[in-house]
């Protein structure tokens, strides 16, 4: 079985190095970049399986990025990797394309294949504490009250 090509984008370097090394025996890191934008372009060359995006990014945000690559690099599954715990983020970015939602903490090492895995095989993915608080979203005033 060919392991899934992956991109990562998130604009702390370290923390790129560190999700290289917990993601390299269940895939091939195809890139890494640290905007956007970087991220849509870098999609259409290098064609990945999975792009694990942050939101918060120069240049072009990842919930924006994760939108335009649905036109640019449709065969790309996106899951955003992020500390944005507000509920809002997670209907935005299931809106945008997203197919996973996670939140960047300590235990997340456990959490990244299982996500990698299940949205590879066709499925969404919502990290668990996140999973939680989206139930209680109340979607139409988190709109009205919050901008990117």
């Amino acid at each position: 079985m060919t392991k899934p090509r992956i991109l990562l984008a998130d604009d702390h370097a370290e923390l790129l190095e560190a999700l290289q090394g917990l993601l390299d025996e269940f895939g091939d890191v195809v890139g890494t970049v640290r905007d956007g934008q970087e991220l849509v372009e870098a999609a259409q060359r290098l064609k990945p399986d999975i792009i694990f995006a942050d939101i918060t990014m120069p240049k072009l945000n990842g919930l924006d990025a994760t939108r335009a690559l649905q036109t640019c690099a449709p065969q790309s599954k996106v899951i955003i990797l992020t500390i944005h715990r507000e509920p809002f983020y997670v209907t935005w970015a299931f809106n945008a394309g997203a197919r996973g939602y996670l939140l960047k903490r300590a235990s997340l090492s456990e959490e990244l294949p299982q996500a990698l895995l299940r949205v590879l095989a066709g499925d969404r993915y919502i990290g668990l504490e996140a999973s939680e608080e989206r139930a209680f979203a109340d979607e139409g005033k988190a709109l009205t009250r919050y901008r990117l």
